[in-house]
């Protein structure tokens, strides 16, 4: 004889919503996962925002302006003359980051005489308004980059801790975080600002 088991509808019933709910968490789950993987990705790899410390990036940067760091255009392309780069030193992850311009390219050679700076021998034409140095410092004699070294000058050349001085010396690639590309407030791209022109006058 075989016993008629009474079945259990509202158990049966509930599956499908429990299998809904179920999956609905884990989509919710995979999205967040998601987004925390794009934003970690982009603040890594891609850009990053920062304050300027410091006036010696003047008239081109001034303390407290924030900018957008380009970190992924150098993963591609080497840095470029003339760019406006952040970098930290030292490898310790508590120490700020630092703002120049690139004047010196990996297997150069820099000096600086009567106010004038020498690549390679030849005369190099600023493209930002700035003052005439009166401190050369170790580029009062020629120096010899290596492969992987950058010479940086601060654009406010008479208030700036660059690559005259031993404190900060040349920058190696791997010490460049990216480019600065872009300030906040007011807007504007940091390759527009503070340039020579025809006239002489400066860019805003």
């Amino acid at each position: 004889m075989i016993d008629n088991m009474p079945l259990n509808f509202d158990r049966e019933s509930r599956k499908p919503t429990i299998m809904k709910i179920g999956i609905e968490i884990f989509i919710w789950a995979a999205q967040i996962a998601a987004v925390i993987f794009l934003a970690y990705f982009i603040v890594y790899y891609c850009i990053e925002k920062t304050n300027v410390i410091g006036s010696s990036m003047e008239k081109t940067l001034f303390a407290g302006d924030p900018i957008i760091i380009d970190k992924f255009s150098y993963r591609l392309t080497d840095p470029k003359r003339f760019d406006v780069i952040v970098f930290k030193q030292g490898g310790d992850e508590h120490s700020y980051y630092n703002i120049k311009r690139i004047i010196g390219l990996p297997g150069e050679t820099v000096i600086i005489k009567d106010g004038i700076i020498y690549i390679n021998g030849e005369i190099l034409e600023d493209i930002v308004n700035v003052d005439e140095m009166a401190n050369y410092g170790l580029a009062a004699e020629e120096i010899l980059l290596e492969d992987n070294e950058y010479f940086v000058l601060g654009d406010n050349r008479n208030y700036s801790e660059d690559s005259r001085f031993a404190s900060i010396g040349n920058i190696t690639r791997d010490e460049i975080i990216g480019k600065a590309v872009i300030r906040l407030s007011p807007f504007n791209f940091v390759s527009k600002l503070n340039l020579k022109n025809p006239t002489g006058s400066d860019k805003k």
